[in-house]
This record gives structure tokens, sequence and C-alpha cells, in this order.
């Protein structure tokens, strides 16, 4: 089963993208080599939702973080290896004698590079395979999460065919036309399909490594994933992950309180709570390190946001019709019975206070009786808490205060139960003047 995130979250939640800013596969893509990159693009697109597949994952980085050791190879390396291993073979020793043959002919009579490159292709492979068989020797444990993985690569590299690597016969600066056939078949021939895992194994480790390298850094821990049943959640000092020294709070959700309905004056932090939290469900779905002390879930089938809804000028779709349509989309796939996490940042905002009361009001008690779902909703109308608070046992309400130091509010950006009474919003316009410019 897929988990699922489409094109809004993906966006609200900055998750995907190698050049834009603050994106969280930016903030993770350390590693070296274009494959690792592929493979770690991959993992972001394709979230998992097999608990044990998820803890997995997460034990490899571990396994990784414990080593702390660096990827000693560059893409330019693999790139070699790669582009020598895609190009053409004979199908036997003595045909690919005849074809080199001929190269180094041509070479001699019209100065084609054609055998230099192939001789150079090779050399470089030859030098990649020996330091990929001395690194992989490295890993001598056997309890360890990756282990299937290192024994199958090690037992390819150490294969009696490619003894020679060892030999110091790789080492010399221009092999024999015999030898550069002789090798050449055994590699883009004979052994292609396992020096080929080989490099899918070695792109594991360059993210694997890299991840690992990033989580020790930042301080991240690793979610322990539980089966979707118990509706579970729950977070120690969660944060969101791009911001250095950010503030955090804990989270935590069951089956009796399945929904926070957040209050809080703009500008107090309820938007990138809202977006950390989305963002280290996210990575805790791909076994990723996640921007927290402690942190255990309950997989679910996806996730769901409705944060920066734009309007829709070619449809015709003013900003309300299209927060309409972005909360129809949700229910019907709440409504399915779908175990998912949604994600609502102020609920009804393009239309007038009171159809916003009444929308916000209707729609979060509707949402909240699916128990098998994960909601957060925050909206400015704190009068809807207050009417949820006294109807619905199963919402928490958290609000994110403001303390005014006289007439300067400033933002704590922790978690409090209740619902916030800030109402700043005509001191700010004021601070700043804007009446004055006016009159």
């Amino acid at each position: 089963m897929t988990f699922i995130a489409d094109k809004q979250t993906l966006e609200d939640l900055n998750l995907l993208g190698k050049y834009k800013q603050y994106s969280i596969f930016s903030l993770f893509n350390k590693v070296s080599t274009t494959g690792g990159e592929n493979l770690l693009s991959e993992m972001f697109q394709t979230p998992l939702t097999d608990p044990e597949a998820i803890n997995k994952r997460s034990a490899i980085f571990q396994y990784f973080q414990s080593k702390q050791i660096t990827f000693p190879f560059s893409n330019g390396q693999f790139s070699a290896v790669e582009n020598y291993l895609n190009g053409d073979s004979g199908n036997n020793y003595a045909s690919a004698f005849i074809s080199l043959t001929k190269k180094k002919l041509l070479g001699i009579l019209v100065r084609d590079e054609e055998y230099q490159n192939i001789q150079n292709g090779l050399q470089k492979t030859i030098a990649v395979l020996d330091d990929c068989r001395i690194f992989i020797n490295k890993f001598e444990d056997d309890d360890h999460p990756f282990h299937d993985e290192l024994l199958t690569v090690k037992n390819i590299l150490n294969d009696p065919k490619l003894q020679w690597l060892t030999t110091g016969q790789s080492s010399t600066s221009q092999l024999s036309l015999q030898k550069t056939a002789k090798y050449d078949h055994l590699l883009r021939h004979i052994m292609r399909a396992s020096l080929t895992a080989v490099m899918g194994t070695f792109y594991q480790l360059d993210v694997y490594i890299a991840v690992a390298g990033l989580a020790q850094e930042r301080g991240f821990s690793y979610a322990r994933s539980l089966p979707a049943g118990n509706n579970l959640f729950k977070a120690v000092e969660l944060s969101h992950p791009c911001i250095e020294k950010a503030v955090a709070n804990p989270v935590s959700f069951n089956q009796e309180s399945n929904m926070i309905f957040l209050t809080g004056a703009n500008m107090a932090g309820k938007s990138t709570f809202m977006k950390a939290f989305g963002i280290n469900v996210y990575l805790a779905h791909m076994g990723f390190p996640v921007a927290a002390r402690e942190m255990q879930f309950s997989v679910k089938e996806g996730i769901y946001s409705s944060i920066n809804v734009p309007d829709n000028l070619n449809m015709g779709y003013s900003h309300f019709y299209a927060e309409v349509l972005r909360v129809k989309k949700v229910a019907e796939e709440v409504s399915s019975g779908k175990d998912l996490v949604i994600i609502f940042d102020e609920l009804f905002k393009g239309t007038n206070v009171k159809d916003a009361y009444d929308a916000t009001l209707e729609v979060t008690a509707a949402f909240s009786e699916h128990l098998n779902c994960l909601f957060i909703i925050s909206t400015h109308i704190i009068e809807a808490g207050e009417v949820l608070q006294k109807e619905q046992d199963n919402i928490q309400l958290l609000y994110l205060p403001t303390i005014m130091n006289g007439t300067i509010p400033a933002y704590t950006y922790q978690l409090q139960p209740g619902i916030s009474s800030d109402r700043h919003g005509m001191m700010i316009i004021e601070n700043e003047g804007i009446l004055e410019l006016l009159n």
C-alpha cells in the first residue's frame, strides 16, 4: 500500500524539491553520488505503511549513525564505473579480443580514442571496485539490520573471478591488450548484473550514511512505528527540522483524543507548529530521523493538509471556493474509512465571520467523529472552540500564547491548554502607525 500525500500537501509542507529553498529534501540531501540522490528522491516520494519495514529502515540509519563513518567515494568515481559498465562488450572473450584489437589499431592509425577510453574506464572501475571491497570488509559485525545486503556485496567482490583485483595487476599504468580484453569481458559481460547490484547497494550506503550523519549533527531521533489499530501518536519535544534551535512542543493523540483545536494570534506560531507536525509524520513513515526527542506512532495511510490553498483564476474559483473544494476532497477521503492525518490551518478564512463560525463549528465536529484519523485544526474563531469544548470530549483545546510587553507582543511558541483570548490585531496596526499615515 502506498502512503498518500497529494500535491497540495507536498507543497504545504515543502517536502520535495532539490532546489526549493528550505525544502525537507534539500535538508537531507547530503549524499555524494547521483545514484544516491536518485534513491533519496525515490524514498521521499514513496513513504512506507508497513510498521516492520519502517522500523527496519530506521534501525539501518541508527546502525550507521553508531558507526560514525564517512562515505569515501565521489560522484565522479561512481559515474565513471556506471559509464564503463553500460558500454558494450563482446559475448565471449574471442569476440571481445577481436573488437578491442580493431579499436587499438584505429587508435594507432587515425588516432581514434575509443580504445583508450575503454582502457581508462576499465582502470577506473578496477580501482573503485578494489576500494569498495576494502570499504565493505570493514563491516565485520554480523548483528545489524543491513547485514544481508552487505554480505551479498562482500561475496560478489570476493568472488574468485575478481581475485586479480588484489594481486597488483590492477595497478599497472597500461594494461596489455590481452588483459584488457579479459577484464573487460569479465566485468562488462559475465559480471555486469552482479556489479550493477553492487553499485545499487553502495548507493544505499551513500543515503544511509548521509542521513545518519545529518541526524547526528542535528540531534534528531528515530520514531517507533506501531500497527494502525491503536491510533496512537506521541512525540516529546517535537519541532520543525529546518529551524535550528526551534521551540519544541509535546504532541499526543490517541483513540479517545484524536483532534487538536488550535488557537492563537497571528505570528504566534500556529502554522509553523502544524507544518512541523506534518513534516515529522511524513519523515516517520519514511523511516527517517525526526526532529523530536522521542516519538512513536501508529501507521497511517496518508496525510492531507490545507495550509496555503490558492485560488484558481483560470477555473474561476475564489479563495473561499478553493477552500471549500479542498475540505470536500479531504472529507471524501476521511469518509471512505482511510486512516489519515489531517491538517487544516485557518478553516474558511475566505468568507465572512458568521459563515466561517458556523462552517468551522460544524465541519470540525463532523471530522472529529472519525476516530481512526488524527486532526489538527487551527482558527481565529475562538467562539467555535468554546462550543466544541462543551459538546466534544475527544478534542484537545490548545493555544499558542502572546505575551505583551507594554504594547509590544512577544511569542513563546509553547503550546498551552485552553483557548486563546489574544486579540491584538488593532494594537499591531497602531504600532505600525498605519492610521497616522492615512490621517
